[in-house]
């Protein structure tokens, strides 16, 4: 998991009426007035809420769920079909929601890491072939599935251009984006230049009911590609007036959904206990902060997620709840649990494993079913799974569909 807390913000009477010019067949408006007459397909969430992939309004309603029953959704990092499919598996045996989340790296690895990648062709190319894979399979699986991307700093920003291109193309015909969310982290530029770029994208965004996670303050740590090692410890810790300025800001863009990543001491990787000092009452500090400036009755005004929660402690995890946390981010654990099944797997049938023909049972006894590569990486998605509908318990995310 990783260790950086994310505050999904999404401003007040939030809509989504789609800009004309995208050319979608119903606006959005009309869709979510005839999701409220449809039956609903899970009985703990609104009826706009459906098997499959969640965007826009459905994906609110989806993210109001959580924060209201007190849970939140494992957002699991991926690299390829068997990794996806994991999580996919894993939401249907907890019963509940599930994000799949592509990294820059995890898109190339998709394409192939012998293709061409001049201008990020195919860090692009394969997130979005991992986002139709999602899109063609994920209704098989009965759970509602968000599509999001993880931190793009600045000099990545070309990765997420096209992308949105893929989410404009797909909203022409479909009325909704490929992609349900991305993340914007350009926190290592000042406060106001964060903003500022994430206004930019908000702006885009919008026009195609693409919600927006950005990250205020830093996560500590390395992640696929992304180094923050050696940070200043005081940028590890978000201050409410942060928080507070990028809500204004946000939500001054008609249509936004935005949710902020507002770090509490959280560092991407796993550590030994002790080493890691979280600080989740930043987020009870900032709720409270953000109500009384809004002047709401809401006591959780903002949505939080949790980036970098390996190795965090139950306790921690679900006091971040109460504040409203409703993702948090998984990568090191269930990286190490993929490769664990492997590992096992070859530990058990390590001699089968050896030759072609012969083993135990004979010198002429093939062994073809036991090197298949379906095999391994089989026992790998298991071992994830399983992985997973722990980290949905210790997130209040099971049975929470019906």
């Amino acid at each position: 998991m990783k260790l950086a807390l994310a505050s999904l913000l999404v401003a007040p009477a939030v809509a989504f009426a789609p800009s004309g010019s995208f050319g979608a067949r119903r606006s959005a408006m009309q869709m979510s007035t005839e999701a409220s007459t449809e039956a609903k397909s899970f009985a703990k969430l609104p009826a706009s809420v459906k098997p499959g992939v969640v965007t826009g309004q459905a994906l609110s309603d989806l993210l109001d769920a959580a924060k209201d029953q007190g849970y939140a959704i494992p957002g699991v990092n991926i690299v390829g079909t068997g990794s996806i499919n994991a999580c996919m598996e894993a939401a249907a045996k907890y019963g509940g929601p599930i994000m799949v989340t592509f990294s820059k790296g995890g898109g190339q690895f998709i394409a192939g890491k012998a293709a061409d990648n001049t201008d990020d062709a195919a860090c692009i190319a394969g997130a979005i072939a991992g986002a139709k894979h999602v899109r063609e399979v994920a209704h098989l699986y009965g759970v509602p599935v968000v599509l999001h991307t993880d931190h793009c700093q600045k000099a990545w920003l070309p990765w997420i251009d096209g992308l949105l291109a893929a989410s404009e193309e797909y909203f022409k015909e479909h009325g909704e984006p490929l992609f349900s969310s991305h993340m914007l982290d350009l926190s290592e530029e000042s406060l106001e230049e964060n903003i500022g770029i994430c206004k930019e994208y908000m702006e885009k965004f919008a026009k195609v009911n693409i919600l927006l996670e950005f990250e205020l303050g830093v996560t500590g740590g390395e992640e696929d590609g992304v180094d923050n090692s050696d940070v200043d410890s005081s940028r590890l810790y978000t201050q409410p007036e942060e928080v507070w300025y990028a809500y204004q800001q946000l939500s001054e863009v008609p249509n936004a959904m935005f949710t902020c990543a507002a770090s509490f001491g959280n560092v991407h990787g796993v550590y030994a206990p002790g080493n890691v000092d979280l600080q989740p009452v930043i987020l009870h500090n900032s709720q409270a902060y953000i109500k009384e400036k809004l002047g709401s009755s809401d006591d959780k005004p903002m949505r939080f997620v949790f980036h970098g929660g390996s190795g965090s402690s139950p306790e921690d995890i679900k006091y971040a709840i109460t504040a409203g946390v409703i993702k948090m981010n998984i990568d090191t654990d269930t990286q190490w649990a993929f490769w664990d099944g492997i590992r096992a797997y070859e530990a058990k049938h390590h001699d089968y494993l050896q030759a072609q023909i012969g083993n135990p049972d004979g010198a002429d006894k093939p062994n073809k079913k036991y090197y298949d590569p379906r095999m391994a990486l089989r026992a790998g998605e298991e071992a994830m799974a399983a992985r997973l509908c722990q980290a949905a318990d210790d997130l209040n995310c099971v049975n929470v569909l019906n």
